[in-house]
């Protein structure tokens, strides 16, 4: 746990430094994009923040691969590099579309190079989580194609709610934890002769190189992450997902004092509900309405909740608690009985239900009858 949490301090350390230096540059060379309808800021802001994420995460995995214990990662396995590679791509391509505004299909080209270079050279999907039986993968080029079309998936999710400042960074750190603490749990419960892992690790730099950036991007936001930083984060998580549900053929969620095999089916799927939730309700939303799913519009979940009357700060906090009741829920199935979970958690998201709809349905009480 020592090492893990060490690297992540390191990543949020250097991303809270370079943070600030890509505050400072975007300033000075005014870096930033006019204000578009649907942007929620008034003055102009750099969205250089996914480079400083970037730094973080890539200064964190390079040392490492030299640190006492995560180093075995590294040993005769290309994984860790194949996803920083793959970062790096997603990044270049965000910075672009950040400071051009690329079309819809150049980006998702250059997404698909980043989720091929990790499908290649990283991470692949192994199986197929089902039910009662989970289906291998035998065929390589299948096993590619299914972890790009993740791996965008997930991208563009997390891009779609980066809408809000704090929004997109705050339920990384908030999923992530909750991925880092199960991918954790396992291992350290197992009976192993190396207890080091790849997920853990990943999550345990993204989790801190977004903290890092979080002060910086706490609202009124001094410097977004942009595309460059939200696609980043959505490829972090689904490598990490990739190599949670690959270790289900292994055995070792059976071996760890019994956890279900069904937790690394559940919990990325926990983690990244609000996100593709959204991304689902915005693809039909908009093929409904005759437009390109890629089009930009205002009527994603944060904007909803803007406006049926709570405030930006709020609005990002309703989102963090939805957050923590998907995520923290998933992992408690790890950890306590599901029957007690399951009731739990009924009640907590009936409650958050309840919580978000207040503001309607307090103006409904308060109309006068006809």
């Amino acid at each position: 746990m020592i090492m893990y949490l060490l690297m992540g301090l390191t990543a949020a350390v250097v991303s809270y430094a370079a943070t600030w230096g890509a505050r400072v540059v975007g300033h000075r060379l005014e870096l930033h994009q006019p204000i578009r309808s649907r942007d929620m800021h008034s003055t102009p802001v750099s969205r250089l923040g996914g480079v400083a994420i970037f730094l973080g995460v890539m200064v964190a995995l390079i040392v490492a691969s030299q640190s006492f214990f995560v180093k075995d990662i590294y040993r005769n396995n290309f994984s860790p590099w194949g996803v920083l590679a793959g970062a790096a791509v997603i990044v270049l391509v965000g910075v672009a579309d950040d400071l051009l505004d690329i079309r819809w299909w150049v980006k998702l080209i250059g997404q698909s190079v980043a989720a091929l270079t990790v499908a290649i050279w990283g991470v692949q999907m192994t199986i197929v989580p089902w039910v009662p039986e989970p289906i291998y993968l035998e065929n390589g080029t299948l096993r590619v194609v299914l972890t790009a079309g993740l791996i965008v998936t997930t991208m563009n999710a997390f891009n779609f709610i980066d809408g809000l400042d704090g929004l997109a960074a705050g339920v990384a750190v908030i999923g992530g934890t909750a991925f880092f603490v199960t991918a954790y749990w396992v291992h350290r419960n197992a009976v192993l002769l190396d207890y080091s892992d790849l997920a853990t690790l990943i999550t345990a730099v993204l989790v801190g190189s977004c903290l890092g950036f979080l002060p910086h991007n706490w609202f009124p936001s001094k410097i977004f992450m942009g595309d460059s930083g939200a696609m980043l984060i959505g490829l972090l998580m689904a490598s990490a997902g990739v190599v949670s549900t690959g270790q289900i053929t292994s055995g070792l969620y059976d071996r760890a004092n019994g956890i279900s095999t069904v937790i690394p089916i559940l919990l990325p799927f926990a983690v990244l509900f609000l996100p593709l939730l959204d991304l689902g309700l915005a693809v039909v939303r908009r093929t409904a309405r005759g437009r390109s799913p890629w089009s930009a519009d205002r009527g994603h979940l944060h904007h909803k909740l803007l406006d049926i009357g709570y405030s930006h700060r709020t609005a990002v906090i309703l989102m963090y608690l939805w957050t923590v009741v998907l995520s923290f829920g998933g992992l408690a199935i790890a950890i306590f009985p599901w029957q007690i979970v399951l009731a739990v958690d009924l009640f907590a998201t009936l409650v958050m239900g309840l919580i978000t709809a207040w503001p309607y349905l307090s103006r409904s009480g308060d109309e006068p009858a006809t």
